[in-house]
């Protein structure tokens, strides 16, 4: 079994390790952070800005990135998680409202931290994670993080109604810093990257120009913000979705948020299985259909369909994100990765806030189920743009990709059988995994088929 290979590479495992710490401080200190405010100020508009804060710095995403292509990646992240760490008992001092600006900078802190670290992620995965097993490896990182998403507001919110939200956020710091440890014991080798010759705007257009040019993400990315935004449109509507069809109580909506977590989780384990099986397109295009079927679904009035209808939400949404960013793993080169990686989470991540707050008015002027009708037609169309755009190229994408991880094996191969070498292929390459490690993946190298995050 795949996800059982993923468990067994010490490296795959040690990075989920702190993926799911990391995860479920920050689960945890996110839903706190809105109820906090909200006690401290009696305001629920400063309580929604709590969410405003922590993506708003994903529209920096294309600089940010630049930065962790400029560093090497592994330091990085060991390095703005302790200072995470550091920063997060800072809150301590927040008793009033009068200190509540204090965690809106904290909290926009850890949103830049956030997306700089998910670039450099990006990068080292390349290096810590096999070819042929980083599409098990994404889907299993969703679903530590939705699993951390079920769990982690439960403890938060007993932590602030116990001992306040100070507790929550030491609760958090603590996880960075065994976030920290944990990208401290992988044991990929960096060397340091090539000094840039160009200026910081010339490479982050680099890897803005990546992304648009490339023939195949770009359409993945951009379907994956069609998912965002649709989701956006569709979320908006569950509470009145919930009191007008289902004829629920507002509160039933955390059954039916459990219920999506639990098809994320699925969606998770069985992405590299799916993905093995089908092209890049097709994948993101199921996805997408699962989703937006299941969106337009929860229009009808019987509870057991809303409910298959949201188990189906939560497993195709996630495959379209997984599809978009594992294809800029294995499609970008290894010096540019960070800044393609950015750049695609601020195309699809950025408009979601803009789709929820278009959601919120279309509820207060037609009925919530055209609109989440409206949602399924989109999304119809979008997939079938995707795969008509495709056309054959899913054979022709698994021959690059194919092509591709043959000269990796070939090249790291000379690099571990002659030392002397190694300055200018560890140069182009610009992060190697140790001679042992190479060794023991490098059969697996011969036939990888594409995969998505």
């Amino acid at each position: 079994m795949t996800v059982r290979k993923v468990l067994g590479d010490r490296d795959a495992a040690t990075y989920l390790g702190g993926v799911l710490v990391s995860g479920f401080g920050d689960s945890a200190m996110l839903l706190v952070a809105g109820i906090w405010v909200k006690t401290l100020t009696g305001s629920s508009s400063l309580a929604a800005a709590v969410t405003f804060c922590v993506w708003a710095p994903a529209l920096a995403g294309p600089v940010l990135g630049t930065l962790a292509d400029r560093v090497r990646r592994r330091s990085l992240l060991i390095w703005t998680n302790a200072a995470l760490a550091v920063l997060l008992p800072v809150l301590l001092a927040v008793r009033s409202g009068r200190e509540a600006w204090l965690l809106f900078v904290v909290l926009a802190v850890v949103g830049a931290a956030s997306v700089l670290s998910d670039a450099a992620e990006a990068g080292l995965v390349t290096a810590a994670v096999p070819v042929d097993l980083r599409g098990d490896f994404n889907g299993l990182r969703m679903t530590v993080n939705e699993a951390m998403k079920l769990l982690a507001p439960l403890v938060g919110a007993g932590l602030f109604l116990r001992y306040g939200g100070g507790a929550v956020a030491v609760l958090d710091a603590v996880t960075f810093v065994l976030a920290a440890a944990a990208f401290a014991m992988l044991r990929t080798r960096e060397l340091p990257p090539v000094p840039p010759a160009e200026g910081w705007r010339e490479q982050t257009a680099e890897g803005i120009r990546c992304l648009r040019d490339h023939p195949l993400l770009r359409p993945l990315v951009t379907v994956g913000a069609v998912a965002m935004v649709l989701s956006g449109l569709s979320s908006s509507a569950i509470y009145e979705m919930t009191e007008a069809g289902l004829h629920r109580p507002p509160a039933f909506v955390a059954v039916l948020y459990v219920m999506q977590g639990a098809g994320s989780i699925v969606a998770g384990v069985v992405a590299g299985a799916v993905m093995r099986r089908l092209p890049e397109r097709v994948f993101a295009a199921v996805g997408l259909l699962l989703f937006t079927t299941g969106a337009a679904l929860r229009a009808v009035p019987s509870l057991p369909v809303v409910l298959v209808a949201t188990l189906a939400i939560g497993v195709g949404l996630p495959w379209v994100i997984v599809a978009a960013f594992t294809a800029v793993q294995q499609r970008t080169a290894p010096e540019l990765v960070g800044r393609v990686a950015a750049t695609a989470s601020t195309v699809i991540f950025g408009p979601t806030a803009l789709a929820a707050a278009l959601g919120a008015g279309l509820v207060a002027l037609v009925d919530f189920r055209l609109q989440l009708a409206s949602v399924g037609v989109l999304g119809l169309l979008a997939a079938w743009l995707l795969l008509l755009r495709g056309g054959g190229a899913g054979s022709a994408d698994a021959g690059s990709v194919r092509a591709a991880g043959l000269a990796d094996a070939v090249s790291v191969g000379s690099v571990s059988a002659s030392p002397a070498e190694g300055g200018s292929a560890q140069g182009e390459h610009g992060v190697l995994r140790p001679a042992d490690a190479v060794e023991d993946h490098q059969p697996d190298l011969r036939d990888p088929r594409p995969q998505q995050r």
